[in-house]
């Protein structure tokens, strides 16, 4: 089974929400006003705009190809240290492809609910289409007064298209727009984050597939508990990492409805279809109540959670494996690829990409607190707070990727340490639990039995032996029951093999897993 790295998919993108308002459908020069030979204010731009038929920029903002298109009442531009302070195109030019995308299913609803003409339709849609090329060609300037991605593609649209470009923000805002690119990226980002999943699930079970039957430890508060086969161990972490991926999907179908055609709040008194955009964009449905539509960041919340459990679980596998690359464990073994240096120290090797994905964990939760403390005290609906909702998206979204990246390219450049780990076998009376197991077969209850073997486990620690090493008189000392047939109980391997229940670390039931999980894994 092949467990090729996957490309990383356009995962590092940026989202905004900023209040915003439908622009009207008439031009200033319809309505038989005139432009000023030089613009006062914004209104003026406007009037200059239709009349010139052109858009052109103005010191003061407004509705032009430099400034904000939410301008018509204000009298002066808003100050540099604002604009800095609220831009968010740095980031959230990323989001076009959602942005775009959007656009293209409003304007085909727009126009087949008579509230543009097909002709407008088909020119909006081929303007879109210039505007994503001018991006992939790295032609698209980005400008801050424009605020962010989406008025700077909406402006760019009317200045390529001219008057059509204007009607596109029919029945639609700004705080339903972001809502709608939002959830489309997480969207795509849960179902590429699946597929991480997956190859790192694969790179685990190809770990498990080149150490079948090998015994490690295994531990219980930090000490030596029972043996286990490593393919159990390395099938649990595959198990945790399928949560993971199932607490995803449950949170991508609840988020799947579309806040499109929701508008500020309250919806519209136009003749929209929201359905027809939902189904154009892969919705389920759309959102029921437009304000719950445009306030609602549980699905956001929902997300980033799962995003902090899966790596809490990646955090626990680095733990484990640091301690076990470490000289006091040496269970494992680095290959250059995945390990590195120290700069005064000559003969380290360190784990640090596993020290880093232990590290990370603070990070995406920090990303997982930032938007419940945001949403904590927020009233209905929108609310410019929510702006800061989309750094610790992204953020916690690329680093959990790498993350899952990280993890599987260091299963795949590790080996295990086979003397090292049989040497290490009979050491802490792993087989003692097996041993009660014994007298309970005997018929002995199993407080007493675990009495008995406690009193076994003394007498080996005061000789300095294993349980496997006393005599069968020693034994009958300890209890009469006890007969030759315990010693088919002790050792590490036998004590393996005596594990039957489902679900446990005998060789019939991890093969059992294993063979399910190869199914799971190769479809």
């Amino acid at each position: 089974m092949s467990a090729q790295p996957m490309s990383r998919s356009a995962t590092s993108v940026s989202i905004r929400q900023v209040l915003g308002q439908p622009q009207g459908r008439h031009s200033a020069a319809k309505l038989g006003l005139r432009a000023t030979a030089k613009p006062q204010n914004r209104n003026q731009v406007v009037v200059m705009a239709a009349a010139n038929g052109a858009e052109k920029k103005s010191e003061g903002g407004g509705f032009d190809s430099g400034g904000a298109m939410w301008g018509g009442r204000f009298e002066e531009k808003v100050s540099d240290v604002v604009e800095r302070f609220g831009q968010s195109v740095s980031f959230d030019k990323k989001m076009y492809k959602q942005d775009l995308k959007g656009s293209r299913a409003h304007a085909t609803m727009l126009a087949k609910q008579k509230l543009i003409t097909e002709e407008e339709r088909d020119i909006i849609l081929k303007g879109i289409d210039q505007v994503e090329e001018e991006i992939e060609a790295g032609k698209f300037e980005w400008k801050s007064e424009r605020e962010d991605v989406h008025m700077n593609v909406e402006s760019r649209l009317i200045e390529i298209i001219g008057e059509p470009g204007k009607r596109l923000h029919t029945a639609r805002s700004r705080n339903d727009q972001v809502c709608t690119d939002a959830r489309l990226w997480t969207r795509d980002a849960i179902d590429e984050m699946c597929e991480r999943i997956r190859y790192t699930q694969r790179a685990l079970f190809q770990m498990a597939e080149k150490n079948l039957g090998l015994v490690v430890p295994g531990y219980t508060h930090l000490q030596r508990a029972q043996p286990i086969l490593l393919q159990h161990e390395l099938l649990a972490y595959i198990e945790q990492l399928d949560r993971d991926r199932t607490r995803l999907l449950d949170c991508r179908a609840r988020m799947n409805l579309s806040p499109l055609g929701a508008c500020a709040l309250a919806g519209t008194g136009l003749d929209t279809d929201r359905y027809l955009t939902a189904e154009l964009l892969g919705f389920d449905a759309p959102g029921p109540n437009s304000l719950d539509s445009v306030s609602d960041r549980d699905w956001l919340i929902e997300y980033l959670s799962a995003l902090s459990i899966m790596s809490m679980h990646t955090s626990r596998i680095a733990e484990q494996w640091i301690l076990w690359t470490s000289e006091e464990f040496k269970f494992m073994l680095m290959n250059d690829k995945v390990s590195t240096g120290s700069s005064i120290m000559p003969q380290k090797k360190n784990p640090d990409p596993m020290e880093l994905v232990r590290g990370k964990t603070g990070r995406v939760y920090g990303s997982l607190v930032t938007l419940l403390t945001i949403c904590k005290g927020l009233p209905q609906a929108y609310n410019r707070d929510l702006q800061e909702d989309k750094e610790p998206l992204f953020d916690a979204t690329e680093t959990m990727a790498m993350v899952l990246e990280v993890t599987a390219e260091f299963a795949m450049n590790c080996t295990f340490n086979k003397p090292k780990l049989e040497a290490s076998l009979p050491y802490g009376h792993l087989d003692a639990t097996t041993m009660a197991d014994y007298l309970v077969h005997k018929g002995m209850p199993f407080r007493s039995g675990h009495e008995v073997v406690g009193r076994a486990v003394a007498l080996a620690e005061k000789k300095g032996c294993t349980l496997e090493e006393l005599s069968l008189e020693e034994y009958k000392e300890i209890s009469p029951i006890i007969d030759e047939d315990v010693y088919s109980y002790l050792g590490y391997r036998n004590s393996v093999d005596r594990f039957t229940s489902y679900g446990s670390t005998g060789a019939a039931r991890v093969s059992e897993q294993m063979a399910i999980w190869k199914k799971t894994l190769e479809a």
